[in-house]
């Protein structure tokens, strides 16, 4: 069982940037890939970003793609979302994902989640 808890969400203004983390109680943590989703109310779970078990591959919707980058540190047993130029339409829950094998970008391929971290970007 992998136990997800993100932290550092909040309140930034457009144009702003905020850094989300999601740290991991398994110690086979390394050996699962890891994505973000998001969920604006009243829309459904959509993909954000996800990265490898090794790090050396990363993903992004194409509505983030040079604003958002996604980072784990296996050692810490880590993931981080540096999100920079925030927008009003980024505003939403973000939840961090863990799965084996390959990263994906549908929600119902992982199975571990943890409880989200609100975001809001004011305009």
């Amino acid at each position: 069982q992998v136990q997800l808890v993100e932290s550092g969400g909040g309140l930034v203004q457009a144009g702003g940037s905020l850094r989300l983390s999601c740290a991991a109680s398994e110690r086979t943590f390394s050996s699962y890939a890891m994505g973000w989703f998001r969920q604006a109310p009243g829309k459904e779970r959509e993909f954000v970003a996800a990265v490898r078990w090794s790090g050396g591959r990363t993903y992004y919707a194409d509505s983030v793609k040079g604003r958002f980058t996604i980072s784990r540190d296996n050692a810490k047993n880590t993931i981080n979302l540096q999100m920079n130029s925030l927008k009003p339409e980024d505003t939403a829950v973000y939840y961090c994902a863990a799965k084996t094998g390959s990263p994906g970008s549908y929600y119902g391929e992982y199975d571990y989640w943890g409880q989200g971290t609100q975001v809001t970007v004011s305009s």
